[in-house]
């Protein structure tokens, strides 16, 4: 896709909708609306197989084709893996590469943060993260 999806909520829609169409995607529940006629929220989760779930919340900018603000959270049944988030932390030296953007992993997921070089405010987040998740359930098959 040659044009920025972040550019109008129909875009963005469509997006989502062809990002999802496919078979590791059990069923979904987010969703894309508008807050203003420039401003939109993406929120719900995504069901794949083996048990994987991904929890999304995104604050849409479609005036300025960016993502505002937004929260990943990875899950395998109740457990939560890893997320991402955009909450600054200007005094961890080893996130100044990708501030603000950053993932939460185990162990002390809470302080356990590392870079997230693959996350944007100015692209769609989803395809990084759905390609992790391809990733682990690949790895549960072998």
């Amino acid at each position: 896709m040659n044009s920025n999806p972040l550019k109008s909520l129909a875009g963005y829609n469509c997006f989502i909708t062809e990002l999802l169409d496919r078979p590791i995607v059990e069923r979904s529940t987010l969703v894309v609306w508008s807050t203003s006629p420039y401003t939109g929220i993406a929120e719900g989760e995504v069901f794949f197989a083996q048990g994987f779930r991904l929890r999304v919340r995104e604050e849409l900018d479609f005036e300025a084709g960016l993502i505002a603000s937004y929260g990943y959270e990875v899950y395998r049944g109740k457990e939560r893996l890893y997320w991402y988030d955009d909450f600054p932390h200007p005094d961890d030296p080893a996130l100044a590469p990708t501030f603000p953007h950053h993932k939460h992993i185990p162990p002390d997921m809470k302080r356990h943060r590392v870079p997230a070089p693959e996350i944007r405010f100015d692209r769609p987040n989803l395809p990084v993260i759905i390609r992790e998740i391809e990733e682990l359930l690949y790895r549960e098959r072998d």
